[in-house]
């Protein structure tokens, strides 16, 4: 006689297979050291952004005889957060770093098998938010918890629904 299902049956049987280091490893291998090196990527990409915002709003503050420059100090600070945001939840899921690592970030999510597993806009915020008010807070001891947990993820991933993986795309299948 068979077992009526439970409340987490769907949970489980419907769980992504990128959820599951054990069963399918190719998703984790080397996982910590590509964040590293997309994020190194990403420091100097965002550092390139940073430094273009901060021209535009040296010349449109002269310009406007100082006016602009507390809207312009503001969107030197947003930046950031809009370019992992954005790149994110884009189509591709990915920093301009993570596509070199080769890495994506893969929802886990009750929406992790909408648009093949992309993170949804609002997930790739809160990891965004999430990661740089942790890292402003603990001063970077908070990406620790990445090393104690099998899928590495850190406690910005865990508050998104989401989890970095090695790309699937380069498997081509």
């Amino acid at each position: 006689m068979a077992m009526p299902p439970t409340p987490f049956s769907r949970i489980i049987d419907n769980a992504p297979e990128w959820n599951d280091p054990w069963g399918q490893p190719r998703y984790y291998m080397g996982i910590t050291a590509r964040r590293i090196y997309a994020y190194l990527i990403d420091l100097v990409v965002v550092g390139l952004l940073v430094g273009m915002v901060f021209m535009a709003a040296v010349i449109l503050g002269a310009l406007t005889l100082g006016l602009l420059w507390p809207a312009m100090m503001l969107l030197i600070g947003l930046t950031p957060i809009a370019y992992h945001t954005l790149t994110i939840g884009g189509p591709r899921a990915a920093t301009l770093g993570m596509r070199a690592a080769k890495i994506r970030v893969m929802s886990v999510g009750a929406n992790a098998f909408d648009n093949g597993g992309r993170p949804s806009l609002l997930q790739a915020a809160i990891q965004t938010v999430c990661f740089y008010g942790s890292v402003a807070v603990t001063c970077w001891l908070i990406l620790v918890v990445a090393l104690f947990n099998p899928r590495r993820r850190a406690v910005h991933d865990m508050l998104a629904g989401t989890v970095v993986v090695n790309d699937p795309a380069q498997w081509g299948g």
